[in-house]
């Protein structure tokens, strides 16, 4: 028998008789099997613990800020874009119900080198999420505690960086003459101070000052339990979790509808199209997570029927909240004043309606809510692990499971000690874009996968099966509708596009220009690389669709997000090099 190349085992793939034989291979056995225990009200609980976070407790306010209250155009916009891929995904789960998530999608559709690169994608998006989850978690509890007049040490809730930085900062002002007692008020933040005196007060080991973010940490580890001893009592958390925070919601909803003003609509949308574009990658953060819960397939009671409600059940319910809870912020209060961490709360503080009593029930709620996002995605990626080293790419103890708990108990710990040990001395929310990017990057490559499957296969009883429209005449017709509006509408956005002089700062220009437009400029060329294929191939509609809103707002997220999804992506065609390709079990069979 002849070696297949270098080039066709980047690019060979898994039936799906061979993704469905391997998984029911894993099922027997006195250490293999799952517990199939989610019920579409389980699994629709799960998309909305992690859809309803830390998007709608703090981002939803700087994009009110942006956009007005047009912002909820964003919110429908944004719901759309993932509405189609969660059509793509719901098409897949019904024919691939197995642990794996868009990785196991991929390596069926499009290869195992592109299902390589999204498995690594999705380790990225699950750790430095909740990385960034933790953080904000242990902000929100901090907070919690000292509005009960409980004093959590600062050098022990925040990272060593924040408060070197802050300490170099205020060091530098006391030494240009300034009295530390006045450099809050001559040039040193409120944040920075804080730093400072965290960095001074911290206890030392060997001369060097111990400064760590214990709550991310411990919650962390509290989370990475739960997760550990079974998916029956993260189900049991979280579904409690999840009506806790749905009820504040409600109430926010019904009790600041008494304090709204309408004349605070007007103008709906006071910056344009472009200020409500302002918010795309705060929105978009705002709805990552309702694809997790495709990575429980196997625990599901019936994922071919319950998984692809699920995943557009938890979409709407969040949709509907967030729309809702974006008119009533703008109701109540401008959205001039909405640029603050916490609008929830603000709104309902001495600026807007003065009604104190329910800052304390939000704070709870916001403490709850970030949880359970932590929750789902702990409970997420070592499921990805887990598919990935069934088919050989990972060391094989990835995919061992805990005798008795049934779940992938060394994937777990992993994933525990990658998210809790960052969260003591890093500083990541200048990388949070990477989670979403990460993410919008796995949405395309399921769009673009469904578009590989043959659109004439049976239809089988019982399982999800999205109606196939051609996008022959209707993709063409959208890109020309599309071009014209933009050209009238934005010439000035078009003539800066192709220019590589900066339009505010002349100063500026050459590659200093040229780099932060390679995104849109990659983004139009595979639209008409898509426009040609839909015309030959007469493409189904909806994954179309798909690859063009997440394509589009991938170019949202700007020149250094690409260029560090990029590194890391290398990274891990590093590893898949020198490991993977070699111990893959498709050698096996190949």
């Amino acid at each position: 028998m002849n070696q297949p190349t270098f080039a066709k085992k980047l690019m060979r793939k898994k039936s799906v008789h061979n993704v469905l034989r391997d998984s029911s291979s894993e099922s027997h056995g006195p250490n293999s099997g799952m517990n199939r225990t989610l019920s579409v009200w389980d699994l629709t609980g799960f998309g909305i613990a992690a859809v309803i976070g830390a998007g709608i407790f703090s981002t939803i306010g700087n994009a009110a800020f942006n956009g007005g209250p047009g912002v909820v155009f964003l919110f429908m916009f944004t719901a759309i874009a993932c509405g189609f891929s969660a059509f793509c995904y719901a098409e897949f789960a019904s024919q691939l119900p197995v642990s794996g998530s868009a990785y196991t999608y991929a390596y069926a559709s499009l290869g195992e080198l592109i299902a390589w690169i999204i498995g690594w994608d999705l380790i990225m998006e699950y750790a430095i999420g909740n990385i960034a989850v933790a953080i904000s978690w242990s902000d929100y509890f901090t907070s919690l505690l000292a509005g009960y007049g409980i004093r959590f040490p600062a050098y022990l809730s925040m990272d060593w960086l924040t408060a070197s930085r802050g300490h170099t900062a205020v060091e530098a002002l006391v030494a240009s003459g300034i009295p530390l007692e006045e450099v809050a008020q001559k040039g040193a933040t409120l944040a920075q101070v804080d730093a400072y005196q965290a960095f001074m007060n911290a206890p030392h080991f060997l001369g060097f000052p111990i400064v760590c973010d214990l709550p991310a940490f411990v919650v962390t580890v509290l989370v990475t339990m739960v997760v550990y001893v079974g998916i029956q009592e993260s189900k049991r958390v979280s579904n409690i979790m999840v009506l806790v925070k749905i009820a504040v919601l409600l109430l926010v909803i019904g009790l600041g509808a008494f304090y709204v003003r309408p004349e605070n609509w007007s103008p709906f949308m006071p910056n344009g199209v472009s200020g409500v574009l302002k918010g795309v990658s705060g929105v978009f953060f705002a709805y990552i997570g309702f694809d997790a819960i495709s990575t429980t397939a196997e625990e599901c009671k019936n994922p071919q029927r319950d998984l692809p409600r699920a995943m557009i059940y938890s979409l709407i319910i969040c949709t509907v909240l967030y729309i809702a809870v974006a008119l009533v912020l703008t109701g109540m209060v401008s959205y001039k004043d909405l640029a603050v961490g916490d609008p929830l709360a603000f709104v309902f503080g001495t600026e807007g309606a003065n009604v104190p009593w329910i800052s304390g029930v939000i704070a709870v709620s916001a403490v709850v809510a970030l949880f359970t996002v932590l929750l789902v995605f702990q409970l997420g990626q070592p499921r990805i692990w887990m598919a990935m080293s069934r088919d050989g790419l990972l060391p094989k103890i990835f995919s061992a499971l805990h005798p008795k708990f049934k779940t992938p108990w060394f994937s777990t710990i992993m994933t525990g000690l990658l998210v809790g040990v960052p969260t003591l001395f890093m500083n990541l929310t200048e990388v949070t874009d990477l989670t979403s990017i990460g993410t919008l990057f796995a949405f395309l490559l399921v769009c673009l996968g469904v578009l590989k499957m043959d659109p004439n296969r049976p239809r089988e009883p019982g399982k999800f099966r999205m109606p196939h429209m051609s996008s022959r005449f209707v993709l063409p017709a959208l890109s020309v509708i599309a071009v014209i509006w933009v050209f009238k509408a934005f010439p000035e956005g078009v003539s800066n596009f192709f220019s590589t002089v900066d339009a505010t700062d002349p100063s500026i220009q050459g590659w200093e220009v040229i780099k932060h437009k390679i995104p849109l400029a990659l983004f139009l060329v595979g639209m008409v690389w898509l426009n040609i294929e839909a015309i030959r191939k007469q493409l189904s509609l909806i994954p179309v669709l798909g690859v063009v809103t997440t394509g589009y707002l991938m170019t949202e997220l700007g020149w250094i997000n690409w260029l560090r999804f990029g590194i890391w992506l290398l990274v891990g065609l590093s590893i898949y090099l020198i490991y993977g390709i070699k111990h893959s079990k498709a050698n096996v069979s190949a």
